[in-house]
């Protein structure tokens, strides 16, 4: 296990006390541990690139501890009745779509691609959105609903994308 891999552990970890100190009623504490989540997961990404200690394990558990620790934390604001309801449903229909896209592509040998600097804008604006429900900012569900539609469209810019690559055009698309 190297330092990278070792930091993506950590996530996973941090997950379960995330969400046993919100539900304890430490929201502000348990935002300190989703911020500290976040470091790490920055941290791990910049030293497997630096290190060269990039594994097929990481780039496996990498995003799922991510997907994992935002789904804990819109799960906590929708119970907390902060983040509607339709909301989190449309972000959960995306990224399935988007899992069992990828998962389709590479089950068949296809290739599949890093995210690019529109999915990465997405996922800041995502957590800045998640950020202003977190601390009940006026407008803030608004402002997640703009990006939720970002990430629509980013999601199928992407998906043209990957489909140039492996050379499919709409009529071999089944």
């Amino acid at each position: 296990m190297n330092v990278p891999n070792f930091l993506t552990a950590i996530r996973f970890v941090l997950i379960p006390v995330y969400l046993m100190l919100f539900f304890v009623g430490e929201r502000y504490i348990a935002f300190v541990v989703w911020l500290f989540a976040g470091l790490t997961d920055v941290l791990d990404g910049y030293l497997a690139r630096k290190r060269n200690e990039i594994t097929f394990v990481g780039k496996m558990l990498d995003p799922l501890a991510d997907k994992l620790m935002i789904l804990a934390v819109m799960f906590s604001l929708l119970w907390s009745k902060d983040m509607p309801i339709l909301a989190v449903a449309a972000m959960l229909v995306r990224d399935g779509g988007m899992i069992l896209g990828s998962l389709w592509f590479y089950l068949r040998g296809k290739k599949t691609l890093a995210a690019n600097t529109m999915g990465k804008l997405t996922t800041v604006l995502l957590y800045a959105a998640i950020v202003m429900i977190y601390f009940q900012w006026q407008y803030a569900v608004t402002v997640l609903w703009i990006v939720i539609g970002f990430s629509y469209l980013t999601s199928l810019l992407y998906s043209i994308q990957i489909i140039r690559v492996n050379g499919q055009t709409k009529d071999t698309i089944h």
